[in-house]
Order: structure tokens, then sequence, then C-alpha cells
């Protein structure tokens, strides 16, 4: 039981808190607001961001509408890939970890709107562009950490690679140094 709490243990924490504030505030909307109705309680702020019942039958950001059953299947295998994946992560790359707990969190907060109500619920809207959820930027900043912590590891990788070859070049130089010397 240690071991599974120590492997999945930060996983289950944010992926679990993401889904509930995902439907917490999923639950808000749809209580409050009627499909299509937007509510501002700044209007001087409307241009830049509002909140607007909107159903997506899609993915993240109501992109591939219409093919719900293909979104309802994939979660699940998603969420299967990072509950085998995740315990073999390294506990010291916690970004990975973060941001594989955040997609499946995001993941699972989409499905369960797909599973009950058969579309997913969206609600924030920012300036023109698409109006998205919880859930949809938990996964979102979960892929954009992901890609980050590659980013970074490939940097920190040839850093070292370099720091090899410029050691054994030193190395090679000097003893090129000390025969000539001896010549």
């Amino acid at each position: 039981m240690k071991r599974i709490l120590k492997n999945y243990g930060l996983l289950v924490l944010i992926a679990g808190v993401i889904v509930a504030l995902d439907q917490w505030t999923k639950t808000i909307v749809r209580t409050n607001l009627s499909l299509g109705e937007m509510w501002m309680p700044l209007e001087w702020f409307s241009p830049y961001a509002r909140i607007v019942h909107w159903s997506n039958t899609g993915v993240a950001f109501g992109l591939f509408q219409g093919m719900g059953t293909l979104f309802t299947i994939l979660p699940f295998i998603v969420t299967g890939l990072i509950l085998y994946y995740y315990a073999q992560v390294p506990e010291p790359d916690w970004a990975l970890r973060v941001a594989l707990s955040m997609q499946m969190g995001g993941a699972i907060g989409n499905l369960i709107d797909r599973l009950t109500i058969g579309h997913v619920t969206d609600f924030v809207s920012i300036g023109n562009f698409a109006v998205f959820n919880v859930a949809d930027a938990s996964i979102t900043v979960g892929v954009c950490i992901l890609l980050l912590d590659m980013w970074i590891a490939e940097r920190r990788e040839k850093a070292e690679q370099q720091a090899v070859e410029g050691k054994s070049g030193t190395a090679l130089e000097s003893s090129s140094v000390d025969e000539a010397i001896s010549s």
C-alpha cells in the first residue's frame, strides 16, 4: 500500500483536485446560466474575458466537433497509459509527474461530462479565443510543462555533453603539449 501511495500519491492528488474544481465550476455554470447565456460582472471587461455557458462535443477549445464517441473512448486510453507510465517516471522528475497528473485530471474531468450529459460544458471566454474550461486549461498547461521540461532536459544534456567533450579536448591538448616538450 505504501508503494502504491508513493508511486501514485501526487498523481491522485493533483488529478483529483483538477477533477473536483472542473466539475464544481461546470456545475455552477450549468445551474446559473442557460446554454449560450453570458455573465459579465464587470461590463468594461467584456471585450477581454467573460463567462458563457457553452456546449462542446469536440475536444479542447472546440476542435473536432461531432466526434463525441472517439473523445469518450480516448480518455480511457490516455488515463491507462498515464497510469502505466507514471510509476516508471523517476521521482526527481517532478515536472513530468505534474504534467501527466494535470493531463489525466483534465481528461477525466471532460470524460465525466461526456458520460453524464453527452457533451462537455465550456465557460471561459477570453477575447476571440475558443471557449474552454478548467479541464481544457489543465491539459494545455500540462502539455506546456511537459514541453518545457523536455526542452530544459535537452539543453542540460547538451551542456553536459559539451562539458565532457571540453574536458576530453583539454586532456588531448595537454598530452600533445607534454609530448612536444619531451621530444
